[in-house]
């Protein structure tokens, strides 16, 4: 598709007129292609594919936990899976499937050969039928459903394709996975312009932190930062906490909410050292970390008072605030070495 282009902007250059029929025959190749293309449709790329593991509680668990998902259904006498895990079930890990057919792979050699080598994931779809328990056997058949004819996008110029799959458990059809990435050939980058004559150089502005995004649902979270105080709010039909602040309880969907004031004891659940990339107004390295409060909840923060290396997983907080400029106060956490 790349070779045929090239020759036609050399034709013409060379013939007076000949534009219109380069354009024409660009045009023409690239709906030979696609041709190509959708003769992938219908094809599976597997057929009766196993789940490497079974529906299991330990899963589950650790899904949820990195979720935070904390809906009683999943836990218990008789526990379900999170719908949204569907896919999960299906996953090689890094080893792979070996029972996969060859032709999702044929179809993305094809476009690789076209010189559509990047890949970026859009979209997907699930529908669930039934749901999954602990001991359902997964197996899957999937399919490559369509291939979309080129498309022009800010990242360059491709082909979109959807994968369908059909997740059973013991034999009984319990959702569909669609996903849909973009195949494309990267856009050339803009030349740059001339440099510019070099201009006085203005006195340096010190950096400013960004700004946090304050709206409806989270006022009153920066309102109780400016009075010094850290609040949780707390949902008044089930009484559970949660943080970051939400219009609705994500245990029982009731919208009533008050706060409960957080008494500022935490400790450091887990935790990274910032070295790359360098950002305005902060000095890496420096360490962000997920504070658990004495409350249960857990937020974003950083650590003062003790070395960006001496952060661990289990150190004692405390809270305080942080007043960065004239106009932002933030709450952040003081650790001891001691």
């Amino acid at each position: 598709m790349t070779a045929t282009a090239d020759r036609g902007e050399t034709g013409a250059a060379a013939e007076p007129g000949a534009e219109a029929g380069t354009d024409a025959g660009a045009e023409a190749e690239a709906v030979r292609f696609h041709e190509l293309l959708k003769a992938f449709e219908g094809q599976p790329a597997a057929t009766a594919a196993q789940g490497k593991d079974a529906v299991n509680e330990p899963m589950i668990r650790h899904w949820c936990e990195a979720m935070g998902d904390t809906n009683p259904a999943y836990t218990g006498l008789d526990p379900i899976a999170p719908p949204t895990m569907l896919q999960a079930w299906t996953m090689g890990g890094l080893s792979g499937h070996g029972d996969r057919s060859s032709a999702y792979d044929d179809l993305l050699a094809l476009l690789d050969g076209a010189g559509c080598t990047s890949v970026v994931a859009t979209d997907c779809e699930q529908e669930y039928l039934r749901p999954l328990r602990p001991g359902d056997a997964i197996t899957f058949d999937a399919l490559i459903e369509s291939v979309s004819a080129r498309k022009t996008t800010k990242l360059g110029t491709g082909h979109f394709v959807t994968t369908r799959m059909d997740v059973h458990a013991n034999g009984e059809l319990a959702g569909t996975h669609r996903f849909r990435i973009l195949k494309y050939l990267p856009a050339a980058r803009k030349p740059s312009k001339p440099a510019e004559p070099a201009r006085p150089a203005k006195p340096a502005q010190p950096a400013r932190r960004p700004r946090p995004v304050i709206n409806r649902d989270n006022q009153g979270f920066w309102d109780g930062v400016r009075e010094h105080r850290l609040l949780i709010q707390r949902c008044t039909a089930c009484a559970t906490l949660r943080f970051p602040w939400l219009p609705g309880c994500n245990a029982c969907a009731s919208p009533d909410w008050d706060t409960v004031e957080a008494s500022g004891d935490g400790t450091v659940f887990s935790y990274v050292v910032m070295h790359h990339p360098a950002f305005p107004a902060f000095a890496p390295p420096y360490a962000v970390a997920l504070v658990e409060l004495a409350e249960g909840v857990r937020m974003v923060s950083n650590i003062t008072g003790v070395p960006y290396d001496k952060v661990r997983i289990g150190l004692p907080v405390r809270l305080e605030f942080l007043r960065v400029d004239e106009e932002l106060e933030l709450p952040v956490f003081r650790g001891s070495e001691g």
